[in-house]
């Protein structure tokens, strides 16, 4: 900055700019909270059907998520711009007292118009008769001192000024149609935030070079930054596409076999820069795009140990896939990786998929933790568990899933798989355990029904099960009680039970009475399922009792229904988790209940973010379950975990805890009876509803009852055998 550019600079309009972007983001701030408030959350809790359940609620939510970033960003714009005003007001003020300190001692600092400037000692006739002994004569040291501090005040200023323009450059080049959401106090924050990822790229670019101490040095910036989107684009762009795959690939060679801290390292480097990169894809400027792109024209890539004489490296599908493993990675990208790698490992067939990804990688470790990154398919579903919206795109397609289930007979990919499909049917992310679960769309609950159709298949479906899919099998189970509810009640059943599902009828009774019985067979699956009839059947209970006028008829029969539909579903994992030949896939009671303690402390989750959802009309409040958590929903629901969680005992049973039997049939009978019965009481005492209350226990232990014998019938009809 030139000195009279400082010195003269007029920073009226700037600061005209400033209330203007001030008064930008309070009006933003109203659109902002309106969108949220009122645009967003009618929308959610509206019953959308057929073009509009899918293309319009996912464009109201997209413009809600529009206006929150556009407020993030002007507020980002006006922080950025007051904090470079005050800057150069106060430089100007610096300049200015240094130049009046100047004349005082007889020198004239002058602009030379060509970017220098001078300071220069004045001379004048009179001097050499002054009486105070001023001859005039200039010392050298002084005017150095003048000539460095005002240089230096104006590369101060100067650097203010272009490091502004940069970053806000940056910033809004983040998006290129609509807002980006980073996030900035001050402009020093921003520049901070650019000059790190320019600094760790440059140190990515030689990691043969990074000691431990650098490695730590480098978690150290990247744990800071790397949910920053600016640090993340400029981290990735300037790294380039090849760069990264190539600075991962030699970490994981020069560090294989790393034990304590230099392991841990490693895991926290794996991370971060799984997070980083994460961030970065959601970046839409020219130089983001081609990275995203560039990456995937690297997926075949052979990623050499250059310290190695082996011709054998990495894959780019292997390299890409071990850093999908944290953070949310943007949907067209995933959607993009996905479709590539899974032509790829569809042209190996189901069972040459561990050939296809595995032989002659023996010795190759991508993955500081769990596995070794061989198989990239597991690294992708680990992406798509974290990203809902990509993980329904994957399983739209009737023929990935089956190919995809089918393979886990012959890799290890059976968990990630599972985390993958319940992101994908659920459209809750995994680990998410704050975010209101949505309604499930129709396509979802399509995903859900081809699961159930693949499980079912008597030639072998079943085995999916004890390929590490059982776990999630139980969960997905819970998140659609509703619809395996309207399944079995068949027409007319979503009278009693109340679900905010666009396809309340879209599973198949027979596929789903087979899904429940093999997923039985899993420790984990079964507490899945038990925990999810447990907290839909207390929803219910509450829900009807509070608001009488849901079903056109008498109380009583609609808690014998629920009671009824309990029992059925209970009776179907009771009677299948008995059978002799499932029993032997269960080493005993004791794996069951550690189980059903493990799954208790998440259970509580899906009653916070309302997995098992109901929707209760306009006129009884037409909200989802999960917006009146602390209310009777809720409570009820949740004092059922607990019960379960703690293994509450049952009257007359002292030495019998609540389902903490796996061989007793009538002992199970009776805990589903019993925790029914409890719930029924829960929500007549918190809802104050008067009914005799030996008159409803005793009915509706009896209709758990009949639906545990009616489970019968339904194994029966669906050809389940069980002893």
């Amino acid at each position: 900055m030139d000195l009279d550019a400082l010195r003269h600079g007029n920073f009226s309009k700037l600061g005209e700019a400033v209330s203007d972007w001030e008064q930008m983001t309070k009006k933003l701030a109203d659109l902002k909270k309106d969108a949220e408030d009122n645009l967003k959350a009618k929308a959610d809790k509206a019953t959308w059907a057929g073009l509009n359940a899918t293309v319009s609620r996912e464009f109201i939510a997209k413009t809600a998520a529009e206006f929150a970033d556009a407020h993030t960003q002007a507020d980002s714009i006006t922080k950025i711009l007051s904090d470079t005003r005050d800057e150069l007001i106060s430089f100007r003020a610096q300049l200015n007292d240094a130049i009046k300190r100047a004349n005082e001692k007889n020198l004239t600092v002058i602009d030379n118009h060509d970017g220098t400037f001078s300071v220069m000692g004045n001379t004048r006739p009179d001097w050499a008769s002054d009486p105070s002994g001023n001859t005039g004569a200039t010392d050298q040291k002084v005017v150095d001192a003048f000539c460095s501090e005002i240089q230096g005040i104006l590369s101060k200023a100067t650097e203010s000024d272009k490091s502004a323009a940069k970053v806000l450059k940056l910033l809004v080049n983040q998006a290129k149609y609509g807002f980006s959401d980073a996030s900035y106090e001050d402009r020093d924050g921003a520049v901070e935030a650019v000059a790190a990822a320019e600094k760790l790229a440059t140190m990515a670019r030689h990691p043969d070079e990074m000691s431990l101490d650098d490695i730590a040095a480098f978690n150290r910036e990247m744990a800071k930054y790397h949910d920053d989107p600016m640090f993340a684009e400029q981290f990735a762009t300037r790294l380039g596409a090849k760069g990264t795959l190539q600075f991962w690939a030699e970490m994981a060679y020069s560090h294989a076999g790393a034990r304590g801290s230099e392991l841990q390292a490693m895991k926290d480097l794996q991370s971060n820069l799984s997070l980083t990169l994460a961030t970065a894809t959601f970046s839409d400027t020219d130089a983001m795009r081609g990275w995203k792109k560039d990456v995937l024209d690297e997926a075949t890539t052979n990623f050499r140990d250059p310290k190695s004489p082996s011709p054998i490296g990495a894959l780019g599908y292997q390299v890409i896939s071990s850093l999908l493993r944290d953070g949310q990675y943007d949907t067209e990208f995933l959607d993009d990786y996905r479709k590539d790698l899974f032509k790829a490992d569809k042209g190996a067939g189901d069972s040459n998929t561990d050939d296809r990804w595995v032989k002659g990688y023996n010795g190759l470790d991508l993955v500081f933790g769990d596995g070794n990154g061989r198989d990239p398919l597991e690294g992708l579903f680990d992406g798509l568990s974290r990203n809902p919206e990509a993980a329904e795109h994957a399983f739209e397609s009737k023929s990935d899933l089956d190919h995809m289930l089918g393979t886990t007979k012959y890799t290890d990919r059976g968990e990630s798989l599972g985390r993958a499909l319940e992101s994908a049917v659920t459209g809750v992310a995994n680990g998410d355990t704050s975010s209101a679960a949505p309604p499930h769309s129709a396509a979802q609950v399509k995903i859900m029904a081809n699961i159930m159709q693949a499980v079912a298949d008597p030639n072998g479906g079943a085995n999916l099960v004890s390929k590490g899919l059982g776990e999630s099998f139980g969960d997905m189970a819970a998140a659609y009680m509703p619809e395996i509810s309207c399944a079995i009640k068949g027409p007319g059943s979503e009278t009693v039970f109340l679900t905010n599902s666009e396809s309340p009828r879209g599973l198949n009774l027979t596929d789903v009475t087979r899904f429940l019985s093999a997923t039985a067979a899993d420790p984990a699956g079964r507490a899945g399922i038990v925990y999810g009839e447990s907290i839909y059947t207390g929803s219910l209970l509450q829900q009807h009792l509070s608001n009488p006028g849901l079903f056109d008829g008498d109380q009583k029969q609609v808690l014998n229904d629920i009671g009824r539909n309990a029992g059925i579903i209970e009776g179907i994992v009771g009677h299948s988790a008995a059978n002799s030949e499932i029993g032997k896939a269960i080493s005993g009671e004791t794996e069951y209940n550690e189980a059903l303690k493990a799954k208790g402390d998440f259970a509580k989750t899906w009653v916070s973010i309302g997995l098992t959802g109901l929707k209760i009309p306009a006129e009884y409040g037409g909200d989802v379950m999960g917006s009146v958590i602390g209310g009777g929903a809720g409570a009820v629901a949740g004092a059922a975990v607990d019960r379960l969680l703690e293994g509450q005992q049952m009257k007359g049973a002292e030495d019998q805890g609540l389902y903490y039997s796996s061989k007793d049939l009538f002992a199970m009978r009776d805990s589903v009876s019993q925790q029914t019965i409890w719930s029924v009481d829960d929500a007549l005492a918190r809802n104050h509803v008067h009914l005799p209350k030996d008159e409803i226990d005793d009915s509706v232990g009896q209709a758990v009852n009949d639906g545990w014998k009616d489970a019968d019938y339904y194994l029966n009809r669906s050809k389940v055998k069980y002893g």
